[in-house]
């Protein structure tokens, strides 16, 4: 197994790391909302536009799922990670239409060494994709679990 690029220690407090972007469709959209959240501003254009939401929009739950495509893409899959105890919160801040290109970023806030476990580390995120107006459309933060380079043997 190739060693990881990020693992704990490449990890600087107050970076900011570029995630990339992504056009977002019409059929995604609707492909998402028809398995997983299949409300009507989700599905179809006409819904859309009379909802508070101003055409069709992309579910909450979406928004999070490409953004999680941005973080794998931008450096997740090209690190120690082990995961993450849990996301402190999320916000839907604008909504992401159909024809939107989404940029994301993440900050890192903070990291420590778990206490128990030396070889695995804790990093802080704030994370935000920003519309092509640069609007911010979602922010998220969470801890994520990275095992030290030592640990991942490289």
């Amino acid at each position: 197994m190739a060693a990881k690029t990020w693992a704990f220690e490449d990890f600087v407090e107050g970076a900011t790391l570029d995630l990339g972007s992504k056009l977002v469709t019409a059929e995604e959209i609707v492909e998402f909302a028809s398995e997983f959240d299949a409300q009507p501003m989700h599905l179809d254009e006409e819904a859309g536009r009379r909802s508070i939401l101003g055409g069709l929009s992309a579910s909450g739950w979406h928004t999070c799922a490409m953004f999680m495509r941005l973080l794998c893409d931008g450096f997740l899959l090209d690190s120690t990670s082990q995961g993450s105890p849990g996301i402190e919160y999320v916000k839907w801040k604008k909504p992401v239409l159909a024809g939107d290109t989404l940029t994301g970023r993440c900050t890192i806030l903070s990291k420590r060494l778990s206490r128990s476990k030396p070889q695995l580390g804790f990093v802080q995120l704030r994370a935000e994709m920003l519309n092509q107006r640069g609007e911010s459309v979602f922010e998220f933060e969470n801890s994520a679990m990275f095992l030290t380079r030592e640990a991942a043997g490289s």
